[in-house]
């Protein structure tokens, strides 16, 4: 197959967790890449902080998840005081998912994927900015400015955007993002809290105001224990005239300790002392969605692609579901295994996403604490929910029932699978691990093996390692060549993903591609064919 990944590596925009994110799959899926920020170092504030369980997923698979869990702490639930009432605790409940809810600072976050991106071989070119961008149909030639203001002219065959709310490829692109913003700044520190509060649970105390914003005192705990990152309406001394622009405002002076403990005792009962202020910052909110997050050879994503109120602790998690979303359907196009027109499922599916969480963060926002102390429905906030059905690069086969996740579902984990050889109980994440798409089939005997596992080494010869099977039975089978079989004795699979469901194709995003009632299903080839490019 031809590849033009050969000539021109991909360059990545931005050095945050979305732009390591996907320059890291980029590089675990085989394909160059470049990352460049224009910052000379990173920023030392903690802006995100929650990990949703979907992200924790998307962890496990790029096989990072014990260091980012190691080195963070799992938010146990959240303690309210609305307008002065006595405090009620919400413990987070357990929602039977893989991972609960984890707290990690951004700067945790970004140490960490650094870290791993330079395992696989990349790193990141600092003091480096990009300054124009014009496409072709061949490719994409831009100018990079370095930190001493000489300037590199590059050719890539695609460039990726993660370069947050004031993204110079988005405006390259002259791609629109419409929006509004709040007037009101807010202010954030880093300190430590004397009080009573149990280790992993959050706090906010809030007075709802009938003419504005709500006062407010939000405390979101850090791993080392004792702190947190506080966040408020900033005062009017704080407030400088002129100018909306989205997130921390690192040239503004920050809020001082004695500022942030001037809110905490109007609104915190008892009055903990504030100490050890570590940094301070002013930040603003914005509400606004890029028009598109492609134009040709070019994407954003991140917030450069959608930015929002930080209710509920979307926009990072967010972010990084665009990169992984986007990194592996690049890779099979550069590597010349996947039809050009794959890239424009990106934009299908993920710009719909990201006009939810705009849409819920800024509801959520402006009803926070008008849920009477009760901890808000974060079902929707694991991100587990978030859905492709409908979109032209999934389908499901018409007859099939729907009693189990559709095709463009996330797809549920299985566990207590059992492999020959292996002397203890593997999950289907473990199956579905890895950089293609798994074909997972239900074999109900020896003959059905025999079958299937020829039609497995045809896939293999066929798609090389971008696709790949594996048999789900309710009896023992031995495992075939390119078919390894696993015992699901007590029907897991079954149950999670439906009873007719016999065929199921997932994606390298952990998504269902397709479902059908057999692998024979005429479906399925349709299915490869919009996704894979014909063998040269």
């Amino acid at each position: 197959m031809s590849s033009d990944s050969t000539q021109k590596p991909i360059l990545v925009v931005g050095a945050g967790p979305v732009g390591l994110t996907m320059a890291s799959e980029l590089r675990r899926h085989g394909v160059r890449c470049r990352l460049i920020d224009r910052a000379q170092e990173a920023l030392p504030f903690c802006r995100a902080i929650g990990v949703t369980p979907r992200t924790l997923e998307v962890w496990e698979d790029m096989g990072i998840v014990r260091e980012m869990i190691d080195s963070g702490l799992w938010i146990t639930g959240l303690r309210s005081v609305i307008d002065g009432k006595p405090a009620q605790e919400v413990v987070a409940p357990p929602l039977g998912l893989p991972f609960a809810q984890l707290g990690l600072p951004q700067y945790e976050t970004e140490r960490l994927l650094t870290e791993h991106l330079q395992n696989l071989g990349g790193d990141i070119e600092r003091g480096t900015e990009l300054v124009a961008l014009t496409q072709d149909s061949n490719g994409v030639a831009v100018t990079l400015r370095k930190g001493e203001g000489a300037t590199e002219e590059a050719r890539f065959s695609y460039v990726v955007g993660c370069d947050g709310a004031h993204s110079a490829v988005r405006k390259a692109l002259d791609i629109g993002f419409d929006g509004e913003a709040y007037p009101w700044p807010f202010m954030l520190g880093d300190v430590h809290i004397a009080w009573d509060l149990p280790y992993g649970m959050a706090f906010r105390a809030v007075r709802p105001r009938p003419d504005g914003p709500p006062d407010m005192f939000i405390a979101i705990p850090l791993p080392e224990a004792g702190r947190y990152r506080v966040s408020m309406l900033a005062p009017a001394s704080l407030n400088p005239e002129g100018g909306t622009e989205h997130g921390i405002q690192a040239e503004l002076k920050g809020p001082s300790l004695s500022d942030l403990q001037a809110v905490a005792d109007d609104m915190v009962p008892a009055k903990p002392k504030l100490s050890d202020l570590r940094w301070s910052s002013v930040f603003r909110i914005s509400m606004r969605l890029a028009s598109e997050y492609r134009k040709d050879r070019a994407f954003i994503a991140g917030d450069a692609a959608h930015i929002h109120p930080p209710t509920g602790g979307q926009g990072m998690n967010t972010g990084i579901q665009d990169a992984y979303n986007l990194a592996w359907k690049l890779a099979l196009v550069v590597q010349g295994s996947g039809r050009s027109e794959l890239l424009d499922s990106y934009d299908a599916e993920r710009r719909p996403v990201g006009a939810d969480v705009v849409k819920r963060t800024q509801a959520a926002s402006e009803n926070y604490g008008r849920e009477k102390g009760k901890a808000p429905d974060r079902l929707a906030d694991t991100q587990i929910l978030v859905s492709y059905r409908g979109t032209p690069f999934v389908a499901d086969e018409p007859s099939l029932a729907t009693d189990g996740p559709l095709a463009g579902d996330r797809a549920p984990d299985v566990q207590g699978l059992v492999r020959s050889g292996f002397g203890f109980p593997l999950r289907l994440f473990d199956i579905i691990k890895g950089t293609g798409h798994v074909l997972l089939i239900q074999i109900d005997d020896r003959a059905q093996t025999d079958d299937a596992a020829a039609f497995a080494r045809d896939l293999r010869k066929q798609w090389g390692p971008s696709v790949r099977a594996a048999a789900i039975t309710r009896t023992a089978v031995p495992d075939m060549p390119q078919l390894p079989g696993y015992l699901d004795a007590e029907g897991g699979f079954a149950k999670a993903y439906g009873s007719d469901a016999r065929a199921v194709m997932v994606r390298p995003d952990g998504y269902i591609g397709w479902r059908g009632a057999s692998w024979r299903s005429p479906g399925l080839a349709q299915y490869f064919g919009r996704i894979f490019a014909r063998p040269s």
